[in-house]
């Protein structure tokens, strides 16, 4: 890591391969489920380091050092683990069924074809369906032969690997301090590394005594290699595969949208009974900006109405209203000049954005009613509105346009936040101070008619 990054790694934590004690996997959610898996944090000397950039060193890097080694990169920070409802990747496929076999095959073609969808990175199977398991088969008719059952022997081994803390139990209780403490027998685990030490296990029936001599596993069972799923997920009593994927060098909606392709094209090779669905930040994504974009359509009806019942006119109102598509231009504008994609802190930034344009879209036309009821002349109001409403406009603009800079130049995710308010304000700005005085000038007619009732804004 310091090699591929050199000067910019402070600490580096490394957990490989299983737990030291023989606790259960079901109590680790760590996705290290057996000696070929590795967790690695990477500590940096700098909170705003550019990480997509160093992501991208290390995958090269690291994949022509350890060639035939998978490497994938969850969130580190707790926004992105916040953002994945604690997900490892913002993209999860996740296939539901009830053969898993099939339902592993199936998704093994099917992360062939996420990897060739363009934005794509470290994409994975979730579950392990070949994790190395040795089984041991105890032979009936020999364990009935000397009175034993297939239960008690499955006792004793479990006893002896994992503790008898597992099936009985065991308090001690210190009559000084009054405190139960649990007592687990166990075989030391150095002792536990071979086959031959697994036949060695000693089992007996404490229905016979203390005195009954143990028999042994190696004499009533056999043990033999396997492969078996190192972790089975499930999803409403189903069990799930779970393909999981980055997203890097792209934006997540255009990614969601060519994996979702990809779901249907492979729909008729789908198993029987299994069921296919796109999980993660897609879901939440298309959401959020169905509501961002509900909530911007309503705020330009909500101001709307609240300036004609403050103007008492339909018209000053449309002509406040047209500044706002020019906002929404330079917000469009900036995120395309900066490639930034359309986010959510984008939009809640054009948001932002509009309303200052509609703040000081209102001083210009409240000052051209006031001009217009004092002498009649809508071009004349209209350019004394431009002329007077400068140093206002420019103050409450540049106010925000110079506190978003540090914001926009940012690597943080609220980066699109202040550069679609710059951009918007900046076109908002001379739009304004330019065309709205043009469009109110037209749509009063230039002209000499009946003044209106002046009806000053609170702005």
């Amino acid at each position: 890591m310091r090699d591929l990054l050199p000067g910019h790694v402070t600490n580096t934590l490394i957990n490989c391969g299983l737990p030291i004690s023989g606790i259960n996997q079901a109590y680790s959610t760590s996705g290290t489920v057996g000696s070929q898996d590795c967790d690695l944090t990477i500590s940096l000397d700098n909170q705003a380091s550019p990480v997509a950039r160093y992501r991208e060193t290390l995958r090269a890097g690291l994949v022509q050092r350890f060639p035939g080694t998978q490497f994938s990169f969850l969130p580190g920070d707790i926004t992105a683990k916040i953002l994945n409802f604690g997900l490892p990747s913002p993209i999860d496929v996740q296939i539901s069924g009830r053969d898993l076999e099939q339902n592993f095959a199936y998704a093994t073609q099917m992360v062939a074809q996420i990897r060739k969808v363009a934005g794509t990175a470290d994409v994975r199977i979730q579950q392990i369906m070949d994790q190395p398991t040795l089984r041991l088969v105890s032979n009936r008719s020999f364990a009935l032969g000397i009175g034993l059952t297939e239960s008690l022997i499955a006792d004793n081994v479990l006893a002896t690997l994992s503790g008898s803390g597992q099936t009985a139990p065991t308090y001690w209780l210190d009559t000084k301090t009054g405190v139960a403490h649990l007592v687990n027998i166990q075989t030391p685990q150095a002792q536990l590394e071979s086959i031959n030490a697994l036949q060695t296990i000693p089992v007996s029936d404490s229905g016979k005594g203390a005195g009954a001599t143990p028999d042994i596993v190696g004499g009533l069972a056999a043990i033999s290699t396997t492969a078996i799923p190192g972790v089975v997920s499930h999803d409403a009593i189903m069990p799930v595969i779970d393909i999981y994927a980055n997203v890097e060098g792209r934006d997540l909606g255009a990614v969601s949208r060519a994996v979702q392709g990809v779901i249907g094209g492979m729909q008729s090779k789908l198993p029987r009974s299994a069921s296919v669905s796109l999980l993660g930040q897609a879901p939440t994504m298309s959401s959020a900006y169905g509501q961002l974009l509900t909530g911007l359509a309503l705020s330009i009806v909500l101001v709307f109405l609240v300036i004609v019942v403050n103007f008492q006119s339909w018209l000053d109102p449309f002509v406040v209203v047209c500044a706002l598509p020019a906002a929404l231009a330079g917000v469009t504008w900036s995120l395309f000049l900066t490639r930034t994609t359309l986010s959510v802190p984008a939009l809640t930034g054009a948001i932002m954005c509009m309303g200052t344009a509609t703040a000081n879209t209102v001083l210009v036309v409240d000052f051209a009613r006031a001009q217009l009821t004092e002498h009649g002349n809508a071009v004349a109001a209209a350019l004394e509105a431009g002329h007077a409403r400068i140093r206002p406009v420019l103050m409450t603009a540049l106010a925000m346009i110079l506190g978003m800079i540090p914001m926009s130049l940012s690597n943080t995710q609220n980066a699109s936040l202040g550069r679609a308010v710059i951009g918007g304000l900046i076109v908002a700005t001379v739009t304004t101070l330019v065309f709205v005085p043009c469009v109110f000038a037209i749509v009063h007619g230039g002209g000499k008619g009946r003044p209106q009732a002046q009806t000053r804004s609170p702005a």
